[in-house]
């Protein structure tokens, strides 16, 4: 018997995480159940729109956007997934490439529409976000002297932005704009084609990993996670330090003894106290 790992929900606020991400939690599941609910009374009451255009969204998006204002920081503000929002405006510098989304839910469109400029710089955020994507354009071999002129920051701004952010404080929302902005610039960009020394990227690139800094390639695979302070990266993760987790959610949370624990996990229970013990040791080194 071996355990099932499955890919976590970047937010349990959605529906998404229900049918993306197979989540079968208690309060998941009776958000899916309430929807559907709702979507019956709806079609009953024949006042059902499952979908309205997008012009209006896409027009919204854009002028935020030349006021500075990202798509990514209106999903951290809306709680919506931003692969969607990125859905109805073309990435920078893409032209008219990239086919957008012609239709929304209206409850999408509702959320895009409420949010203004005035609202979104008049309070400070958690700086969550900004600190992975400065840690990301680390893992990429960016070093932060050399981020200053893409992200409108100082390079020793940059450094304590990192730390301060790792003890849950918070940033100004136009800062949390400026560096996703620039984050998006970067994203498929080489540091070498910039001047930067092919030394310094691998010495910037050994730095992050030792850090466990995840990638850009990591975090495009959690759309909206980025900026989530409840989603926990397992980048580079162990399946014993997996394992490790999974035994003490079970005995803190569930109330098992590593006994029982090791059976539910299809594991032997001195497996189950070495894995224990590493973490252990791991946590206090």
């Amino acid at each position: 018997m071996t355990t099932t790992i499955r890919r976590e929900a970047p937010h349990h606020n959605t529906l998404t995480c229900y049918t993306e991400y197979s989540c079968r939690l208690p309060a998941c599941v009776e958000r899916k159940r309430l929807w559907q609910v709702e979507v019956r009374r709806r079609q009953r009451e024949g006042t059902w729109q499952p979908f309205v255009d997008a012009q209006p969204v896409r027009t919204h998006l854009l002028n935020l956007r030349a006021q500075g204002i990202s798509s990514n920081r209106v999903a951290a503000v809306t709680g919506l997934d931003k692969a969607t929002l990125r859905a109805f405006v073309p990435p920078i510098g893409a032209g008219k490439r990239r086919p957008v989304r012609h239709q929304v839910r209206p409850e999408v469109a509702a959320k895009v529409l409420a949010v203004t400029v005035e609202t979104l710089r008049a309070h400070d955020i958690d700086g969550t976000g900004t600190r992975r994507r400065i840690q990301a354009l680390a893992a990429a071999g960016w070093p932060f002297r050399r981020l200053d002129i893409h992200l409108g920051l100082s390079a020793q701004y940059i450094g304590d932005l990192v730390r301060r952010t790792e003890n849950d404080l918070l940033v100004r929302a136009n800062t949390a704009d400026g560096v996703a902005e620039g984050y998006e610039k970067l994203r498929d960009q080489r540091p070498s084609r910039y001047g930067i020394k092919p030394h310094i990227i691998r010495r910037v690139r050994t730095q992050a990993a030792e850090r466990r800094w995840p990638t850009q390639k990591y975090w495009d695979q959690f759309p909206g996670a980025i900026d989530d302070p409840d989603f926990t990266p397992e980048y580079k993760v162990t399946q014993a330090e997996i394992l490790a987790e999974e035994t003490r959610w079970l005995i803190e949370t569930a109330g098992l003894t590593r006994t029982e624990a090791a059976e539910r996990l299809g594991k032997h229970r001195s497996y189950i106290d070495r894995v224990l013990g590493q973490a252990d040791l791991k946590a206090a080194a």
